[in-house]
C-alpha cells in the first residue's frame, strides 16, 4: 500500500499524560464498564500502575476476582483510550468477541512494527 492511497484519520488528539477513570474511559469509548473490564482481562488495555493501587494490572488480569475491588483506583492513559476505542469498534462493528479483539490488536501492533522497520530501512 502506498502512502498516496491512505486516507487521513480524523479525531481528537489525546495526550499521553491525560488520565481517565474507568467511568470516563467507558464514556469516551461508548462502551459500558463491563466491556472495558473484559478488555483488561484479555490484556487489550491495562490500567496505569501507580503506588497504592493494590495488585499490578497483570495480576488482576489473571485473577478476575480481584477486579471489583481495584476498579475505583484504575487510571488509564491516552494510549489506552485509543486502543479501547479501536477495540470497542471492532467488537461492535464486526461483532468480534474479546479474545478476537485481543488477537486483532496484537496483529495490528505487529503490522505497525513491521512498517516502522521498513520505513527505517528506506522502503
Amino acid at each position: 500500500m502506498s502512502d498516496e492511497s491512505r486516507t487521513p484519520v480524523q479525531g481528537p488528539v489525546v495526550e499521553e499524560q491525560i488520565e481517565f477513570t474507568l467511568m470516563e474511559l467507558s464514556r469516551a469509548c461508548g462502551a459500558d464498564e463491563e466491556q472495558i473490564t473484559a478488555l483488561i482481562v484479555e490484556g487489550v488495555i491495562e490500567p496505569i500502575e501507580s503506588s497504592g493501587a493494590g495488585e499490578p494490572p497483570r495480576a488482576r488480569r489473571t485473577n478476575p476476582a480481584a477486579l471489583p475491588a481495584a476498579r475505583a483506583q484504575w487510571r488509564f492513559s491516552g494510549t489506552a483510550l485509543r486502543r479501547a476505542r479501536l477495540a470497542t469498534s471492532l467488537a461492535r462493528d464486526l461483532e468480534v468477541n474479546p479474545p478476537g479483539v485481543a488477537l486483532a490488536l496484537d496483529l495490528i501492533d505487529e503490522i505497525e512494527a513491521l512498517r516502522a522497520i521498513l520505513h527505517r530501512m528506506g522502503r
